[in-house]
């Protein structure tokens, strides 16, 4: 037990020596000639892919995607049209499965990349420009999501199937 106090009390000694020398070569100004740059951290321009599936109450897959087009697809035209997003498709599956892995529909959106993808700090304004009676619109977005039993989001990545 003596030799490992003795231990610790030499590593906090070597410690705040280097701490302490460290802070007085600080002090005198003692540095490079060039200062180093900052490097800034670079963006992932890779696509990123996302699938949002969407599970209706039984009789209202319909009318959830008719509020889907009149509130949400306008939303992510004007997505692409900035740039953030780079394609929305849309998918339903031809036959139906058990309730469990059941889904109605399947919007893909590949998003500029996976910082844009994740930025939605300028939504509600784009939101308030493109639907000016707020009113009407998050009534009908609240319809929208009252409809569903289950709501997931997955990214997804290509699987390369060429590469050994």
């Amino acid at each position: 037990m003596k030799l490992r106090n003795n231990l610790a009390g030499k590593t906090i000694q070597t410690g705040a020596a280097i701490c302490l020398a460290f802070t007085l070569w600080q002090a005198t100004g003692v540095q490079a000639q060039t200062p180093t740059p900052i490097a800034k951290p670079k963006t992932d321009e890779k696509p990123f892919v996302i699938e949002y599936y969407y599970r209706a109450k039984w009789g209202f897959a319909d009318e959830f995607i008719q509020l889907f087009k009149k509130n949400h697809y306008p939303f992510l035209k004007k997505q692409i049209e900035l740039g953030t997003a780079l394609q929305v498709t849309a998918e339903t599956p031809v036959h139906h499965a058990g309730e469990n892995d059941r889904w109605d529909y399947r919007i893909t959106i590949v998003w500029k990349n996976v910082q844009v993808a994740h930025d939605d700090s300028g939504d509600e304004a784009m939101f308030k420009q493109l639907f000016p009676d707020q009113e009407t619109f998050k009534r009908e977005e609240k319809r929208r999501f009252e409809m569903l039993t289950a709501h997931w989001d997955v990214p997804v990545r290509t699987v390369n199937l060429e590469e050994k």
